[in-house]
């Protein structure tokens, strides 16, 4: 589902007695860093199995339906898209952040979802025909207007998932991510193969969305009811929000420019391949976000709440020295062989997705700085400042947008989008840095020395694959061999030069392994150093 441009499946958990006054509270012996811990692996293994579904899928729809097909269903749930974000409203992460009155507050956030889903969908179907008239497109009207429902099932898994979050859910990791996958998969790649053409994604999206309600509400066991809902609690939940809305909104706003600007101002094929390529450059951003962001809002939360400064900065910094490692490599690949791969997996006619993946290269890095410090931001109640973000993020994304478009065409699209993920990535973790009261040299020191090692892996990388190996100009199997070595080489020198600048890293790595496998064998989870400190040195209030 996430494959062509729609809101993926979030991540929570739930109070198996109906999110009562206790939700929220871990279980006795269970310390923060446990749960963390927990959650990231299964979420890493459910992305992994979720990942390669969906690989499989792309591969296959990119053999049955053309870019032009891919395009058209893109532009038509531009709007769809915009707006499940007034669906969300910001009560989820109100409702995942909130301590008292859990119980009350999650039946304000179901009446108003499905308030918000209803009216939101009813106005989607009735600009549908709008839409159909800026991309010149009628079947793009038409696609508008059945996606339109799209936004009634979304709004039915704000409370199970914001729930299930707050309780680090490790089977919301394990079973809905995977079913979802499998779900769309098997729809889309069989409707298309029997002929149904764009359709097919149409069809597929709903068979997952349904899936997802289905799921999620099944593992959270909560049903409406079991609280009172009341204006108080939502003009508190609404209060917390509101920047987050604003937040999501904007960068909506700036996907909704990007795909009016190259549907509109390029072609259909164009977005087609524009898709294609900004689903491949994201990989980095869904595993930061999938497998450490999820568990991190809660996790600041409670320690925020506990008023422990020291341990909240400590967490902020180990957090944003893990994801900077992983997605300056997966970033600095990219770039790397990120044009031959697109060609010898999807085919020769989708060469200029190749070359998106590569000018969009820079997203990955930047959403992962933005997702660990939106993460702390929020935890410490403190979003009203993710407005500079929101600003910032659209006014210099279109603006560039606008600009390079002209100058690079389909190429200036993914350029912009790289710079200003970046440039947006350094301004929040100013932001959180202010919040959470981390040094600039502790902060240098955590992000600094992977960027240089992703840089000359990306160097030698390059040259053995553009001026060697050439994979994209060979048989499939040998083409697949030589990008095999390729990320053997990358990954050694990668992480030979990281050892060299920073030798505390792999020293980290090894101890958070140490940590996981003490916590099998039986070891006192308080008693485990995680890093340079624990994370979760006692149990939440």
């Amino acid at each position: 589902m996430g494959s062509f441009g729609l809101p993926p499946p979030q991540s929570p958990p739930l109070d198996p007695g109906g999110a009562g006054a206790g939700a929220g509270e871990p279980p006795p012996g269970k310390s923060l860093t446990g749960k963390i811990g927990r959650v990231a692996a299964a979420s890493a293994g459910a992305l992994i199995f979720g990942e390669l579904v969906s690989l499989g899928q792309t591969v296959a729809l990119a053999r049955l339906l053309s870019p032009a097909e891919v395009g058209a269903f893109a532009a038509g749930t531009v709007l769809t898209m915009l707006l499940t974000t007034f669906v969300e409203g910001g009560l989820r992460s109100g409702l995942v952040q909130r301590e008292k009155e859990v119980a009350d507050a999650a039946d304000t956030v179901f009446r108003a979802s499905l308030l918000n889903g209803l009216v939101v969908g009813l106005f989607a179907l009735a600009a549908a025909p709008v839409i159909g008239t800026v991309f010149h497109d009628e079947t793009i009207g038409l696609i508008a207007a059945a996606t339109s429902g799209f936004l009634l099932l979304f709004a039915l898994t704000n409370v199970p998932e914001a729930l299930l979050q707050r309780e680090f859910s490790v089977r919301r990791r394990i079973i809905v991510g995977p079913a979802v996958s499998v779900s769309f998969c098997a729809v889309s790649v069989t409707l298309a193969a029997l002929g149904f053409g764009v359709w097919s994604l149409v069809i597929g999206t709903y068979a997952s969305y349904a899936m997802w309600v289905l799921a999620v509400w099944w593992l959270a066991r909560w049903r409406p009811g079991r609280g009172r809902a009341s204006m108080r609690i939502w003009r508190e939940l609404a209060r917390f929000g509101s920047p987050v809305v604003v937040n999501m909104l904007g960068s909506r706003v700036q996907t909704t420019v990007e795909a009016a600007v190259v549907g509109r101002g390029l072609s259909a094929a164009a977005l087609g391949h524009y898709r294609y390529g900004q689903r491949i450059a994201q990989i980095p951003v869904r595993f930061i976000v999938e497998v450490g962001a999820f568990s991190l809002f809660p996790a600041f939360s409670r320690i925020a709440e506990e008023r422990d400064a020291p341990r909240l900065a400590a967490a902020y910094l180990r957090a944003i020295r893990l994801t900077t490692a992983g997605a300056a490599a997966l970033c600095g690949l990219i770039v790397a062989v990120g044009e031959p791969a697109v060609v010898i997996v999807f085919g020769e006619r989708w060469r200029e997705a190749g070359l998106v993946v590569v000018a969009m290269a820079g997203l990955g890095l930047g959403k992962a700085w933005m997702s660990v410090s939106e993460e702390a931001i929020k935890g410490a109640g403190r979003t009203a400042l993710l407005n500079w973000q929101t600003a910032i993020e659209l006014v210099l994304g279109i603006g560039l947008l606008l600009v390079l478009v002209r100058l690079y065409g389909l190429i200036g699209v993914g350029l912009a989008t790289s710079a200003t993920a970046l440039a947006v990535g350094v301004v929040v973790i100013g932001l959180a840095r202010t919040v959470i009261g981390v040094r600039i040299g502790d902060l240098i020191r955590a992000i600094g020395p992977p960027l240089p090692a992703a840089g000359l892996a990306l160097a030698a990388t390059w040259f053995l694959e553009h001026r060697v190996l050439q994979a994209d100009t060979r048989p499939l199997l040998t083409g697949i061999g030589a990008l095999l070595l390729d990320a053997v080489v990358f990954v050694i020198i990668y992480a030979l030069v990281l050892c060299a600048l920073a030798p505390e890293a792999p020293r980290a790595v090894l101890r958070l392994a140490a940590a996981r496998t003490g916590r099998r064998n039986g070891a006192s989870p308080d008693a485990i150093s995680v890093g340079a400190e624990p994370l979760a040195s006692r149990e939440p209030n």
